[in-house]
């Protein structure tokens, strides 16, 4: 039998403790503030979902949800509410409520928040022990504020210009729509 994870309470909403199955409402869950690169819950706590990875990201207007990015593992996106701009293979798409997007693994992709308000979207991806991940220079991308200057394999580098990501904050009324 599989026992139930043991939910913590941080001054920054819910996370989970320890191994087990869990419910967790995302307006209670703990979220992370990326330094303009919206914020997002991943649900997941400390120890990292071994297989998928699952979070929820909430952009503002003009805010991408990360570097522009190309990965050996296959990604899948639904936009919950709101709009956004995806940026995939060098071409620009408008997406909203109930899009989907599939990416396989090394599909060139970022997400702009874009419209009056928060966009919410749902990501999910699979995961390997040694994942790999490009950055490449894109001038779409850099004119909206999600690209680098130079190709690189180091997350690190190509989030030297974001030093305060992972900043935990709680949820703030009016990322999603009401229950």
């Amino acid at each position: 039998m599989v026992e139930e994870a043991r939910l913590g309470d941080t001054e920054h909403g819910l996370v989970p403790e320890t191994d087990g199955w869990f419910v967790v409402n995302a307006q209670e869950a703990r979220w992370f503030d990326d330094d303009g690169l919206g914020f997002y819950t991943p649900f997941e706590g400390e120890n990292r979902f071994p297989r998928v990875g699952i979070n929820l990201a909430i952009l503002e207007p003009g805010q991408p949800n990360c570097m522009y990015h190309r990965e050996d593992e296959q990604e899948d996106f639904l936009v919950l509410s709101g709009n956004c701009l995806l940026l995939v293979e060098g071409e620009e798409r408008g997406l909203r409520a109930w899009d989907f997007v599939h990416c396989p693994a090394w599909t060139e992709h970022v997400f702009v928040g874009t419209g009056d308000g928060p966009c919410a979207i749902l990501m999910i991806g699979t995961r390997t022990p040694d994942a790999g991940v490009v950055y490449p220079v894109s001038d779409l991308a850099k004119r909206h504020g999600a690209g680098v200057e130079r190709e690189t394999d180091s997350p690190d580098e190509a989030y030297r210009p974001y030093p305060n990501r992972r900043a935990p904050v709680g949820y703030r009324d009016g990322w999603l729509p009401e229950r």
